[in-house]
């Protein structure tokens, strides 16, 4: 009996994962680096949100040439930065520039991950490559890729760093040979951009994406996109800091919990997304972002009660938003675009989640003369006003249009503006 051939979308998905595990798997070693490394904890949340400086223009750089060269040229050159990346950090330990240098290039890999991984992912979920997925299976099964990478790396490096030998050195050779392992199934993968479809323009006309001015984007992506990863880098980079007196040698341990917790739970809420819209008449977002302003009001009550228990039950909630808000996003951004600026937009609907990840750096940049308690609250205010803002975007009339779970019609959040059944 011949072997059942490995669906396309799944030769691609290894380097998402890499790409995103490399991202995160920083995030762990926050104490590794202020206890071993000797830097400041405003040091440590500068380099975690210093990948954010390569990751916005790497990706939205990364996916304007895509959209001119196809998906595999860029990816594999992520799969090249990531590794660099991951080779100058465990090399770095004792020069911050070496250090921020590197994240930047993990910030780059991230990016292209984002943007062009999960454009490719999706275009090769549907037909001709993927006859029976779903209209939404791209956006969701590029999202998972990435929340797993992001779960998965920040679980292993933290386990590595709290029992291995050599904390600063081993996760990055792990995610070394990942590098490697994922760049074998990628050369196999189709090239799913066919070249009349590709962007001729001049570079600069293709940075320039027109779908990111639709009112849809602006009324409903815009406000609730940097709020996907504020969640997760309250819930893992500022609560971990809040009760880190009461946790002794477990802090990194405890920590990479937390982020473990925090991604797993926002992986299954990924799952829900098609249900909500169903039950919602397509309001899956405002569900998501009514639960990131109640995680963020008690991200608040945690840091004044320094309670540990306390802190996992914020982190779940914050990460089940997080999960939510992020599929429920894509799949509004995506639908709004064209073969030929599909990467442009995934670029710019994860660039502008990206911003939320400078959230904790603001914050312990702030600890001096602003509490991570009173930093919070007006955190949670601003969230509450972004979601108000959604709310007011979602009473424009919906169409009716294919949810992803089954053929029944369904209410999504798309207006009369965009083409049914695109």
């Amino acid at each position: 009996m011949s072997r059942r051939p490995v669906p396309a979308w799944l030769r691609v998905a290894p380097t998402g994962f890499v790409l995103a595990w490399g991202g995160n798997h920083f995030t762990p070693l926050l104490h590794v680096y202020e206890s071993l490394g000797g830097y400041a904890p405003w040091q440590a949340n500068l380099l975690l949100g210093m990948y954010v400086v390569g990751l916005i223009p790497g990706m939205l750089l990364a996916a304007a040439l895509s959209d001119r060269h196809g998906r595999r040229p860029l990816a594999i050159a992520g799969l090249v930065g990531a590794a660099i990346a991951s080779t100058l950090l465990a090399a770095g330990m004792e020069s911050f520039l070496v250090l921020c240098f590197g994240r930047v290039l993990a910030g780059v890999g991230v990016g292209i991950g984002m943007s062009v991984g999960s454009s490719w992912v999706k275009e090769l979920s549907s037909p001709p490559h993927d006859l029976t997925a779903t209209a939404t299976a791209g956006a969701r099964r590029s999202s998972l890729t990435l929340t797993l990478g992001f779960a998965i790396g920040a679980g292993v490096t933290g386990s590595l760093a709290q029992w291995a030998p050599l904390p600063g050195q081993l996760p990055y050779a792990v995610h070394l040979l990942l590098c490697l392992l994922a760049a074998a199934a990628l050369v196999t993968a189709p090239e799913s951009l066919p070249r009349e479809l590709r962007a001729r323009g001049s570079l600069r006309t293709d940075l320039r994406v027109p779908t990111a001015g639709h009112p849809v984007f602006v009324r409903l992506v815009l406000p609730a996109a940097p709020w996907v990863f504020a969640a997760a880098g309250v819930a893992y980079a500022i609560l971990p800091s809040t009760v880190e007196e009461h946790l002794g040698d477990s802090a990194t341990i405890y920590a990479t919990g937390l982020t473990v917790l925090t991604l797993g739970v926002g992986a299954l809420a990924q799952g829900t997304v098609g249900l909500l819209n169903r039950l919602t008449r397509g309001r899956a977002l405002l569900v998501g972002m009514s639960g990131m302003t109640a995680g963020m009001a008690l991200a608040a009550v945690a840091s004044d009660l320094r309670s540990p228990e306390f802190v996992v039950a914020v982190a779940a909630l914050l990460g089940a938003s997080y999960g939510v808000c992020v599929v429920a996003g894509l799949i509004i951004a995506q639908s709004l675009a064209t073969p030929r600026d599909l990467a442009g937009i995934t670029g710019v609907y994860y660039s502008l989640s990206y911003l939320g990840f400078l959230l904790p750096t603001i914050l312990a940049a702030l600890a001096p003369v602003l509490s991570y308690t009173g930093g919070l609250v007006i955190v949670a205010v601003v969230c509450a006003l972004c979601l108000a803002l959604v709310g007011l975007g979602l009473r424009r009339p919906p169409i009716r249009t294919t949810d992803a779970a089954d053929d029944e019609p369904a209410q999504l959040p798309i207006t009369q503006e965009l083409a049914v059944g695109r």
